[in-house]
C-alpha cells in the first residue's frame, strides 16, 4: 500500500457500498466509472482546474473512458483510486486510474479517460493554459 501511495500522491479513498454489487455479488462494472469520476473531480479540485470555470466558461469534458477489470471487488471494502497523467497535448490529456483494494491488498482495476478542454460559450475545444500544463506535468507518468 505504501508503494501505491508513493506512486499516486493524489488519490481518493472510496468506501464500497452494498448497493453497488450486482446479482453476481461483486461491484457492478458500471460503478467503476463513478469511482473514476469521483477521483477525477478530486484530482481537478486539488490542482485547482475548476476554479475559473464560472468566469471563463472553459472546463474539462470526457471524450473517452476505458476500464480493465483485473479482480472482482465485494462489499465491504475501501478502495484507493490513484490518478496519473499522460499524453498532454494543446487541448487534451489522458488520465489514468489505478484502483487498489484495502481488503485484497491488491490492484483490482485500471482505467483511463481522455479529457478535452472545452469552451462552453463557443462550443469549441480550448487550449490548456500554461498553469494547467505545469500542474499536469507534476503527475505525468510515461
Amino acid at each position: 500500500m505504501d508503494k501505491f501511495l508513493e506512486q499516486y500522491p493524489i488519490n481518493t479513498q472510496i468506501a464500497v457500498a452494498w448497493g453497488e454489487m450486482d446479482a453476481l455479488q461483486h461491484v457492478n462494472n458500471v460503478v467503476y466509472f463513478r469511482y473514476f469520476e469521483t477521483a477525477r473531480i478530486d484530482f481537478f479540485n486539488q490542482i485547482n482546474l475548476l476554479d475559473d470555470l464560472q468566469t471563463t466558461s472553459i472546463g474539462p469534458v470526457i471524450s473517452e473512458n476505458q476500464a480493465r477489470y483485473k479482480r472482482p471487488v465485494t462489499f465491504p471494502d475501501t478502495l484507493v483510486v490513484g490518478v496519473s497523467i499522460s499524453d498532454i497535448k494543446d487541448d487534451r490529456f489522458m488520465m489514468h486510474y489505478s484502483v487498489y483494494s484495502h481488503s485484497q491488498q491488491a490492484l483490482t482495476t485500471l482505467g483511463s479517460s481522455q479529457v478535452v478542454m472545452f469552451n462552453f460559450k463557443t462550443g469549441q475545444k480550448a487550449k490548456l493554459t500554461p498553469e494547467l500544463i505545469d500542474a499536469l506535468k507534476t503527475y505525468e507518468q510515461a
